[in-house]
């Protein structure tokens, strides 16, 4: 049978008085239930005791708001991961195999993009070579290895991820209801926060202007990484490709051209397998790849020029800059170059961590690109026409081959870390509510930031392709390429300032020296790549701006809905109260009659809840309109935890509402969890029954020696051991056994079903209970608003309805439909 759907007309809904009723009122019913995040890669365990995060909890509930008790679990929130030991180098080694591919193929164009057709003078290659040294040292050890990862936001990076975390400390944005019961808020009082900070954090929230702009950025940065991830692995595989024409000189441009999108279809075919498989297989790649560019470099330094290495005195580059004064500000477009790839590698903060970033980029990867960079100086410096394929013309004698397929294997790993990248900000996104919900998949039960997204490798794909085919060599793409890379590196710079004045508490004295210093470099390469706009960086920042003008809009109809949605989010007496009598009664509004009964209906109705407090929009609509309700009302939540699985026994919390026969049933699961299944009645009925047990048995003694659970040694079962716990699990289910002897004549209780009404409604009907909102712009509304909205719910009716995602019974499936004016 197909879903029922049952449609209102509702011209008397009220909106909104304002926003702080939004964020207050919970949670909306919006375009979709994504009851599964993620669904797992592989062969899930079977096993409960694997090393991973225990989620053991005592299902007592909260005694301030039984309600609410599946919502504030002291361990649910969201954590950073800390590795150590043999993990962490582990995590290392992975990172070497997705963060460094860019960066390390860089020696592959560097020189070339910087001095175009024209050999260089050995004075301006010591400059360049100068200038190369430093923008590693400076721009990607000091500012995002040593200051820029600390800004994570419980461990996921990114410039999006400073806006979140800014957010959590400061009051600059609207925050999403679904999301209210899923993140803990950390704004300071006034008392601890320093005064110069204090006045920073009340300009910002004051400030509309400036709580726009951080917006605009926050968005801007993901969307121009997004649209660099269309050009990195164009640019990194055309470029190892290219190598062919040393090799074999009279290769058509076809034929690489050709070579090339073979390759990247191969590589985004792969993308499935995880981070951690395709990092640990990448990683002996890139090692092996920077090992002989270091060796190289060694190499030319003992027969070359090894003079060059007065490079490394920063004045050398100053020198150069004052010689060619534009041309050598024109120059620094290339020289960027160098360091592309590390906004990446914040990006990819996520799917590692701090710690094994800064091992494998000071341990590995920047020692062997300092010796890269200065061998080539010195080959070049004694043969400038070397400069044009440094790698393979700087290569010792026959190794051009096997360094050409060393090359192409590391360009292929190269364009790793921006597709990580757009995997981890387009996640962020998703949470945030910018963008509609999408399949969103964990690739590691150990670390839990690894993911994929199909959508945006599907599209990642097909964009480079074609990037590929129409720019056909890396001249052209150098153009359109690094002028996103500095305008992320430049908002970067400004989140994470402001990050250390808000959720640091950074002395300002201490923090404006190194601002300036760094905004100053960030001004130098970004006003230099803007040069390269009217020959092809125009296309990529198009498309970060129309990516970003999509975010943007979707997020201001979502703010608009959530606005017109509270009115309908508030606690079961509004809606409904119960007289003297028993009886539950409409609660009148507006002046409207009220008192109305509500007539019982025999049954079994789950009506499902994004929100997990007060009143679901389903059910409000249901029995406004209907006036009726079914005998058994439950409420379902689903709350999603960032650990892979939840224990069965810890993955449901019941509570009672304030109205006859009505529960709360909040499923707390992992990212790699099921939970909403053909059988999903058959699992709330037992919970609750199981509930309704528990509830009205009289209290018994504990047996000699047995312990009370609690909190405290649910969570060290698992520190105490296999035997240890299971020991206590045994002394649980004796206490249990015991339980279950009880009568069951005991279950009657003023206001509390039986476990026979209970089971007669589960038997006579089930009924899903989801809600359909169609929403209409108000009469009255400014054109442009007018536009926005009309746009932002075109979109909306044309994503991915509930009931796709729904995995129960079409035929005991009910959709309530309502009209709001938003």
């Amino acid at each position: 049978m197909a879903a029922t759907t049952i449609q209102f007309d509702d011209d008397q809904i009220r909106r909104a008085r304002s926003r702080e009723a939004a964020t207050s009122s919970g949670v909306s019913l919006n375009d979709g239930i994504v009851f599964s995040r993620t669904i797992s890669q592989g062969r899930r365990s079977r096993s409960r005791r694997r090393s991973l995060p225990t989620i053991s909890l005592s299902k007592t509930l909260d005694a301030e708001d039984p309600e609410q008790s599946g919502l504030h679990r002291p361990g649910d929130f969201k954590k950073r991961q800390v590795f150590k030991g043999a993990q962490l180098f582990f995590l290392a080694y992975q990172s070497i195999g997705v963060i460094y591919g860019d960066i390390g193929t860089s020696p592959l164009y560097v020189f070339s993009s910087v001095f175009g057709s024209t050999e260089p003078a050995r004075d301006d290659l010591i400059g360049v070579l100068s200038l190369v040294i430093w923008s590693l040292l400076m721009m990607v050890t000091l500012k995002y290895v040593i200051i820029i990862l600390h800004a994570d936001n419980d461990g996921e990076g990114g410039t999006f991820s400073c806006y979140s975390l800014l957010s959590r400390y400061a009051n600059i944005t609207h925050k999403d209801p679904r999301d209210a019961n899923l993140q803990l808020p950390r704004r300071m009082g006034t008392d601890e926060i320093p005064s110069a900070n204090l006045q920073v954090r009340n300009f910002l929230e004051r400030s509309k202007i400036l709580r726009g702009l951080l917006k605009v950025i926050g968005v801007l940065a993901v969307t121009m990484v997004m649209s660099d991830g269309v050009l990195t692995p164009a640019q990194s595989v055309l470029g190892a490709v290219q190598g062919l024409n040393v090799v074999v000189p009279n290769i058509t441009n076809a034929t690489v051209v050709g070579t090339t999108c073979g390759i990247l279809v191969l590589l985004f075919v792969i993308q499935p397998f995880g981070v951690t498989k395709i990092g640990s297989v990448f990683a002996p790649i890139i090692i092996l790849w920077l090992a002989c560019l270091a060796s190289f470099g060694i190499y030319n330094l003992v027969h070359h020029d090894w003079r060059v290495l007065k490079a490394f005195n920063p004045g050398e580059g100053f020198l150069y800059l004052i010689r060619h004064k534009t041309d050598g500000w024109r120059s620094l477009g290339g020289v960027l170059l160098a360091f592309t790839g590390v906004e990446a590698l914040f990006a990819d903060l996520g799917a590692f961590s701090m710690r094994a970033i800064q091992i494998s980029w000071l341990g590995l990867c920047l020692p062997c690109l300092l010796l890269t960079y200065v061998g080539q100086a010195a080959y070049i410096a004694d043969v400038p026409s070397a400069y044009a394929y440094p790698v393979f013309s700087t290569a010792p004698p026959n190794c051009e081959i096997f360094i050409l397929v060393i090359a192409i294997l590391a360009a292929i790993v190269a364009s790793q870390a921006i597709i990580t990248a757009t995997f981890q900000l387009l996640s962020q996104i998703v949470k945030l509510s910018y963008f509609p919900q999408i399949q969103i998949t964990h690739t590691s039960k150990t670390y839990h930031n690894q993911l994929y997204v199909p959508l945006a490798n599907y599209l990642l794909c097909i964009g480079t392709v074609i990037i590929t085919a129409v720019y056909r060599n890396t001249t052209s793409l150098g153009n359109a390429y690094g002028v996103c890379v500095m305008f992320v590196t430049f908002f970067d710079t400004c989140m994470v300032t402001l990050v250390a004045l808000i959720v640091w508490r950074i002395n300002p004295f201490f923090v404006v020296l190194p601002f300036l210093t760094i905004i100053c470099m960030d001004g130098a390469f970004l006003s230099s790549s803007l040069t390269k706009v009217p020959d092809g960086a125009w296309f990529t920042i198009t498309l970060a701006a129309v990516l970003a003008a999509i975010l943007i809009l979707w997020r201001f109809g979502k703010e608009q809905q959530w606005t017109a949605e509270a009115e309908d989010r508030k606690p079961m007496p509004s809606f409904v109260r119960i007289d003297e009598e028993g009886v539950p009664r409409l609660v009148g509004q507006n002046g409207e009659k009220g008192g109305e009964p509500v007539s019982i209906n025999r049954g079994f109705g789950i009506f499902f809840d994004k929100g997990g407090i007060n009143t679901p929009m389903a059910f409000s609509q249901f029995i406004h309109k209907l006036v009726s309700a079914p005998e058994v009302v439950v409420f379902f939540h689903l709350r999603p935890l960032e650990y892979p699985t939840v224990a069965a026994e810890d993955r449901f919390v019941v509570s009672q509402l304030k109205f006859p026969n009505a529960y709360r049933v909040v499923c707390r699961h992992g990212f790699m969890d099921e939970v909403v299944t053909s059988d999903l009645a058959s699992i709330i009925y037992g919970q609750i029954r199981q509930y309704v047990l528990d509830k009205n048995r009289p209290p018994i003694a504990p047996l000699p020696g047995a312990r009370a659970p609690s909190l405290e040694r649910d969570a060290d079962l698992k520190a105490d051991g296999d035997a240890d716990g299971d020991a206590d699990m045994g002394n649980l289910d004796v206490e249990k056994a015991s339980q279950k002897a009880a009568s069951s004549a005991t279950m009657e209780d003023a206001g509390t079903i039986t476990l026979a009404q209970l089971q007669a409604a589960y038997e006579h009907r089930v009924l899903y209970i989801i809600g359909k909102e169609e929403m209409h712009v108000r009469k009255g509304s400014p054109i442009w608003r007018l536009l926005l909205l009309k746009t932002f719910l075109f979109l909306r009716d044309n994503t991915r309805t509930k009931m796709a995602n729904l995995k129960v019974p079409t035929d005991r499936l009910v959709e309530i439909g309502f009209l709001k004016d938003v």
